[in-house]
């Protein structure tokens, strides 16, 4: 089956629920807007013979996934679990200063790329699948997070728990330019530190403990961890009350990424060891999120060579590649499972005004993931 022709005689209809998907704006935080969009996903999916569970939720908008089992398959493996995302960063209201349209190759509108792009992706393949009664070796599953942009503890604890029952992981986030996609993303801690002082009067500095000071040393010292490519930003800052005043407390909030779990481990052992350097100040780290590493391990690269030779009998030039930033696969990832990411079509400017997806590659992935479901 020609599936790269197949797709571009559909590209008018792709494009078509890309736009509805686009203008259905579903900002993370409003659970409403969320669900609605979701609703017209799943009514595209509907009549393509996937069973749908729901998990409820209160704040955000309700997690779903679609379990796709044939009559006949003899599954040669645990399921293929499909990660898409639903929400997006761009607040209501976005839509009318950065309309959808289409400019040449390109497919302009917030959300587009990341990721509603993907989930169009997931549509049409299963869809092709099922309406072309394509027997895959494997049952798909397909997971919708609801709030994969701001991170959220039940969406990772439903992905990490069919992971543990899944054979391979395929997530469709945007990929890299020149058909690259990712096969390991940095991990991320977001710690807090506190440091704690002893007020004085600011003409008698020595009878106190400078809590600024204090803080000002200790991410001095964090910078200067040996850390191979490991990125440090400190968002937020705060400590003191008054010029006059030595301060008592001090705080930032820092944002590390790092690349491997050995990284990981050695920056938890210092962050446990941490020790003021001022005579009297007391230093505390906390960490408020975690996203662990997605690492090419030995099972990834066999999948990956696998997808590779797939896309090379569609003509495409698969790379690999990777991203600073974590996504749902890297929960899968750290549990073992062997993933592959950035399956998604080639654009620029995720989370920016100028955010697009270059329409061949929509075309050109969709073929890519319809073999993959069929064939892995």
């Amino acid at each position: 089956m020609d599936f790269l022709r197949y797709f571009q005689s559909r590209q008018g209809e792709m494009v078509r629920l890309l736009k509805n998907l686009v203008q259905l704006e579903s900002p993370t935080s409003e659970k409403k807007a969320v669900d609605k969009c979701c609703a017209e996903v799943l009514k595209q999916l509907a009549g393509l013979g996937g069973r749908v569970r729901k998990f409820p939720q209160k704040e955000i908008g309700d997690l779903h996934l679609v379990e796709f089992g044939w009559p006949g398959n003899r599954a040669s493996g645990n399921p293929i679990l499909v990660l898409t995302h639903i929400d997006t960063v761009w607040p209501l209201g976005t839509i009318e200063k950065m309309p959808f349209y289409l400019a040449g190759d390109r497919v302009y509108g917030p959300g587009a790329l990341d990721m509603k792009a993907g989930i169009v992706m997931a549509v049409f393949a299963l869809g092709a699948i099922s309406n072309l009664g394509i027997i895959p070796r494997r049952k798909i599953w397909l997971f919708i997070n609801s709030a994969e942009e701001t991170g959220n503890e039940e969406s990772h604890r439903q992905i990490a728990a069919l992971a543990r029952k899944a054979g391979l992981v395929l997530c469709l986030e945007p990929g890299l330019p020149g058909g690259t996609i990712k096969v390991q993303r940095k991990g991320r801690v977001v710690v807090r530190l506190d440091c704690t002082g002893r007020q004085a009067h600011a003409s008698t500095p020595d009878k106190g403990v400078n809590a600024i000071e204090e803080l000002m040393a200790q991410i001095h010292k964090l910078k200067k961890l040996k850390i191979k490519d490991m990125s440090l930003n400190i968002g937020l800052i705060g400590g003191g009350e008054k010029a006059n005043v030595v301060p008592e407390k001090a705080w930032a909030i820092c944002d590390l990424r790092f690349w491997t779990s050995q990284d990981l481990n050695n920056l938890k052992s210092y962050l446990r060891e941490l020790r003021p350097t001022l005579k009297g100040a007391r230093v505390k780290a906390s960490l408020q999120s975690f996203t662990p590493p997605m690492e090419f391990s030995s099972a990834s690269r066999l999948l990956f060579k696998q997808a590779q030779e797939i896309a090379a009998s569609l003509g495409m030039d698969l790379v690999p590649g990777r991203s600073g930033g974590g996504s749902d696969a890297s929960i899968a990832s750290h549990l073992g499972l062997p993933c592959l990411d950035g399956l998604g079509p080639e654009g620029e400017g995720m989370h920016a005004t100028h955010e697009h997806l270059m329409l061949p590659t929509l075309i050109q992935r969709t073929a890519l993931l319809t073999r993959l479901l069929l064939e892995l």
